[in-house]
């Protein structure tokens, strides 16, 4: 007879989640994990499968999580660049140097895993999205003109944002990254002009 779990499956994954974001995919051993998160290999393996179905779980975690908490930053009130440098600057300072998970993953494992590569194109077309109906509400609103190239836009905004992304994980000066964003931002506003 099987015992039953004397874990919270949802403790468990908001762990793991914590130990792949600061260490990756490839430098979590199963050992690391069973560790971490106090539970013999066989736990695991009874409840996960393996160590990818675990990852999968914990990248889905925080997609959940941190990535809808992201969404909701950028459709906040209040004028279209102001939301967007606030999100910027959010996004590069409470992450405490581990970056973007989504960002890591893409970076650490590319196009060799399917399964993962679903996961974050689905992740960057949810930003991707919410950008462009940020800034398509600042030519709503008169923040941004009406001849704005919003797809290029996006595009070049989206390619700031992984940019930022890696900086912040390499742990570049946050003072740099500021004036990354400031110098985006009034790329941007010019183009109202």
């Amino acid at each position: 007879m099987a015992r039953p779990r004397e874990f919270d499956e949802q403790v468990v994954i908001a762990k793991a989640t914590h130990l792949f974001w600061c260490r990756g995919y490839n430098a979590t051993s199963v050992r690391d994990l069973g560790a971490e998160l106090g539970l013999q290999q066989s736990s695991l393996y009874r409840t996960f499968n393996d160590k990818h179905t675990l990852f999968l779980r914990a990248l889905d975690h925080y997609r959940a999580t941190e990535s809808t908490q992201a969404q909701e930053q950028l459709n906040a009130p209040g004028p279209s660049l102001e939301v967007l440098r606030e999100w910027l600057v959010w996004m590069v300072g409470h992450e405490s140097g581990r970056g973007c998970f989504v960002v890591n993953t893409a970076t650490e494992l590319g196009a060799a895993d399917p399964e993962v590569r679903q996961r974050t194109e689905a992740a960057f077309e949810v930003t991707q999205k919410t950008l462009a109906s940020l800034l398509r509400r600042g030519i709503r609103d008169g923040d941004l003109p009406a001849t704005l190239d919003v797809d290029a836009a996006v595009e070049s905004l989206f390619t700031t944002v992984l940019g930022l992304r890696v900086r912040e994980r390499a742990g570049h000066d946050p003072q740099r990254l500021a004036t990354a964003i400031d110098f985006t931002i009034k790329t941007l506003a010019a183009s109202a002009i």
